[in-house]
């Protein structure tokens, strides 16, 4: 998907469509997400590429076009975020799909990059991986529940301070879904 303003949006599906170049790209985004307050994962900032680097390698080591995709926003040329989609596994609940580290790079802030990954991100998700429902938990006391609303997720629990990021910091964790697609 391309739009009027320089963004692009591809998927990649295979462990081979993640070149070392763009898993540093990756890297370094979720490094910058993350040290300048993102809820992407590593709650105790900061981190490095020590802390990073291996989960984007198990991350694009397990892409695959059944179960397991990551759509990356470019943009003009560079890498302004991204976001995972994985189906469920087994026959119960393969129809349907979590989404995780939904990140806009913090230079690219602002500017509709994480509407843009999840709109398509629906698309892809009913229209290439036939799936019926997404679901994702989002970090309470951050204003994402307020986000996903917008875009027609609905909160459908909360696991009261389940998140402890620091000894007087709990936080609830938020359980979101999108149905139908």
């Amino acid at each position: 998907m391309t739009n009027h303003h320089g963004l692009d949006i591809t998927q990649l599906t295979h462990p081979h469509d993640a070149d070392a170049a763009l898993r540093q790209e990756l890297t370094g985004c979720w490094i910058a997400v993350t040290n300048t307050g993102g809820a992407a994962g590593f709650p105790f900032p900061p981190v490095d590429a020590r802390q990073v680097a291996p989960r984007v390698e198990n991350i694009a080591d397990q892409l695959d076009p059944l179960r397991s995709r990551m759509l990356l926003a470019h943009d003009n040329g560079a890498l302004a975020g991204w976001v995972l989609l994985r189906r469920e596994p087994g026959p119960l609940i393969g129809h349907w799909g979590t989404v995780n580290h939904l990140q806009s790079h913090p230079a690219h802030r602002n500017q509709g990059i994480g509407s843009a990954l999840m709109r398509q991100l629906r698309h892809v998700a009913r229209d290439e991986m036939g799936l019926e429902q997404l679901h994702l938990a989002a970090r309470g006391g951050t204003g994402l529940e307020d986000f996903y609303t917008r875009l027609g997720w609905r909160e459908v629990g909360r696991w009261p301070n389940k998140l402890r990021l620091a000894p007087h910091d709990t936080r609830d964790e938020i359980l979101m879904i999108l149905d139908p697609l």
